[in-house]
């Protein structure tokens, strides 16, 4: 018998045995900090799931069935053009608007097809980080100069980031670009200008279902906000189309999938879930009932659901319970956050940028909470920093991340964004 190996077992079995031992269930703190997990979780489950991160499974698995390696290495692989590949990963990034998890499913497609790592965690920190209406609602609630730099420091940041990860990650980037030198020419099965059409309507879908809200004031965002789930309705019928004519999906199945999800959006017109779900039930159905390249689409699709879903729940949990939801508390009291962060010290901005990568917002979250925040006295530095670090990083992010990319790239992300993020936050401060 190996003592050595038993020795371990009976060492975890005597930690768990000591926990549920001295577990402070009955406290206060405690109590409220486990339904401040659940509570987050159910949020999350309500808000995020269906409208984000299931139509984001769908693009990731089609990214892995129709967009070719070679594409992918072209504009995003180890030795494309620099300007080309941080151009198309910033933008690309930006349009999608999601938050740090609904993020993740499209940059392990990328990733996974052969991008480079500094264009893909270029996209990794764009995504969330660079949103043309948080950057807005940041302006118009915390000031002018908050949402300047705020829109200044992702769109850097997203640039800088890529480039000293691929300059760490040199060595490995060239032996990755002499393999992907090897690989056949794949046979080419649609036309760019139909993969193009495809994934913009996808992505239309997924931006649309989850614009959010807007003031009378602000017109534009107003009236798509007051309008989206027509302009979704649209996406998705012309989604349907090119489905037909290009992916060779019966017509007659389009029909009989369509008719009960058009009659359940005039019986729940108030409650656009239901609809959606069921299009998300028929869009499954469809795949897995047509051609093999549609439930090859599928199967992609199931992969990175079962790779990050479990992930993404541990990392809700605890991140609910750590810190609690936006304006409640977790076992860690939100006082000592808020006298931390206080003044423009290289700590305050530190620290704000280290709370703000392991809190969950979701987007457009980020922005009441630092208005919080300066309510209570924090500075405009760590305001910032915690703005530049925040949307682009969450607990449950780095757990996913950690299993594309391994331990060490993640490490080295995250400790970026932070250093990146409490610098810049520091000497915003000093003029600020």
């Amino acid at each position: 018998m190996d003592w050595r190996k038993e020795g371990k077992i009976l060492l975890f079995i005597g930690l768990v045995f000591l926990g549920f031992y001295f577990l402070p269930i009955g406290e206060h703190r405690f109590d409220n900090a486990v339904f401040e997990a659940l509570y987050l979780a159910k949020w999350y489950a309500r808000e995020h799931v269906i409208f984000c991160l299931i139509p984001a499974f769908f693009i990731a698995g089609a990214i892995g069935v129709f967009i070719s390696q070679q594409s992918v290495m072209k504009y995003l692989g180890a030795k494309a053009n620099k300007v080309l590949a941080y151009g198309v990963a910033s933008v690309s990034g930006s349009i999608l608007a999601v938050c740090s998890c609904t993020v993740l499913p499209l940059f392990a497609g990328i990733y996974r097809m052969g991008a480079g790592i500094g264009p893909a965690t270029a996209f990794l920190y764009s995504g969330p980080a660079i949103n043309v209406l948080a950057i807005i609602l940041t302006a118009k609630i915390l000031g002018v100069e908050l949402g300047i730099a705020r829109a200044i420091g992702a769109v850097v940041f997203s640039i800088v980031i890529g480039l000293i990860m691929h300059l760490i990650f040199r060595k490995e980037e060239e032996e990755k670009a002499i393999q992907q030198a090897e690989l056949p020419q794949p046979e080419i099965k649609h036309r760019l200008y139909q993969n193009v059409i495809y994934f913009g309507l996808m992505i239309a879908i997924l931006v649309f279902a989850n614009w959010g809200k807007a003031t009378p004031d602000e017109r534009f965002f107003y009236f798509i906000f007051e309008n989206k789930w027509w302009i979704t309705s649209i996406f998705s019928a012309l989604f349907a189309f090119v489905l037909v004519i290009w992916f060779e999906v019966k017509l007659n199945k389009i029909i009989a999938v369509a008719i009960p999800i058009i009659a359940l959006s005039f019986i729940f017109y108030g409650n656009p879930l239901i609809p959606f779900l069921a299009g998300i039930i028929a869009l499954t159905y469809l795949t897995k009932t047509s051609n093999d390249e549609m439930q090859d689409w599928l199967y992609q699709t199931w992969d990175f659901t079962k790779q990050i879903t479990p992930l993404l729940l541990w990392g809700v949990l605890i991140a609910g319970f750590a810190l609690g939801r936006p304006g409640n508390e977790g076992i860690i009291p939100s006082q000592w956050i808020s006298s931390l962060v206080g003044g423009n010290s290289l700590g305050a901005n530190f620290f704000s940028s280290l709370v703000g990568a392991f809190m969950y917002f979701a987007t457009l979250t980020e922005v009441p909470i630092v208005q919080g925040l300066l309510g209570s006295g924090m500075g405009k530095g760590p305001a910032l920093a915690l703005l530049l670090a925040g949307p682009a990083l969450s607990l449950p992010n780095m757990l996913v991340i950690k299993s594309i990319m391994g331990t060490k790239k993640t490490i080295i992300f995250v400790s970026l964004v932070v250093v990146l993020s409490t610098i810049t936050g520091y000497i915003f401060g000093l003029f600020y």
